[in-house]
């Protein structure tokens, strides 16, 4: 593997040998600088690129080789893709599959390894800024404040495309009363917000609605949840939009122990009134 980051996979019915690559790149969330520079290399050494239009934004295709074949796959199902993974396993071609934000998260990638795998070709995943943190950032905003939130929940609204798994409804994960990263749920935010709620966040409580976010038609939006469904249709949002909720999204005045002078670890020594002083607060916590 390279670095320890790329997952290779190889085919049992190839004996172990491969004719071509596939590169599964992480776009991130739209600005083309955000791209890792392993993502950048791999797009520049690919033969073919294949990126789709409707998610990706075509600044990252300034990476791609004078000589790469572009393939735009906003209208191809899986099925219009596979031709191109079976002409590099002939041909000996490495493909670079841009995805959005990060392969990991709901990339449709799964089940493109395993078609590779029956191919015969090796493949390499190189992970991307998610949007959840793109929004964050924009928002400056730490999603783990401590002794507010040291948790972070990523997860859709059910009844979309994708069935969701019996235990994952939205209610359910608002009973934890920590940060919550929404993606694919804008189109139906009336629910969106009737689940949060019934699941415990109080109406009061902070979000950030993000629209393309790091694009040029960036909007990033604050309010709070009782306003949600309101702000969403205000400004006509319904794809390419992320929702953080969660008390982290405007608490302050808190301290994480990590860069206290009391904390000490390998490389630090601790002050010594600091880390009695640290000793008490932990005790009357």
């Amino acid at each position: 593997m390279n670095d320890g980051m790329a997952s290779q996979y190889t085919s049992e019915h190839s004996g172990g040998a491969t004719s071509g690559t596939v590169v599964f790149v992480g776009a991130g969330p739209g600005a083309a600088d955000l791209l890792t520079v392993r993502a950048a290399r791999a797009i520049g050494e690919a033969d073919v690129v294949i990126w789709a239009a409707s998610l990706v934004h075509e600044d990252v295709l300034e990476h791609a080789g004078p000589g790469a074949e572009i393939v735009d796959s906003a209208k191809l199902p899986m099925e219009g893709v596979l031709p191109y993974y079976r002409r590099a396993a002939e041909e000996g071609l490495r493909i670079a599959r841009i995805h959005s934000g990060d392969p990991a998260l709901w990339g449709a990638m799964q089940e493109q390894v395993e078609a590779c795998a029956e191919l015969g070709l090796e493949v390499e995943v190189i992970p991307g800024v998610s949007a959840f943190s793109a929004v964050a950032a924009i928002a400056q905003r730490e999603l783990t404040v401590p002794e507010v939130a040291q948790s972070v929940i990523l997860t859709r609204l059910g009844g979309g495309k994708t069935p969701m798994p019996e235990g994952e409804e939205v209610r359910e994960f608002a009973r934890h009363g920590t940060t919550m990263a929404l993606f694919l749920s804008a189109a139906r935010s009336g629910r969106l917000q009737e689940e949060l709620v019934e699941g415990g966040y109080p109406p009061e409580t902070p979000c950030v609605v993000a629209y393309q976010a790091t694009w040029p038609e960036e909007l990033v939006v604050h309010c709070e949840l009782g306003e949600l469904e309101a702000t969403v249709k205000e400004h006509r949002l319904w794809k390419h939009t992320l929702v953080l909720v969660g008390p982290a999204l405007n608490a302050g005045g808190t301290r994480s122990h990590l860069y206290h002078p009391g904390h000490f670890h390998t490389h630090r020594r601790a002050d010594r009134e600091a880390r009695r002083r640290l000793r008490e607060a932990r005790r009357g916590a």
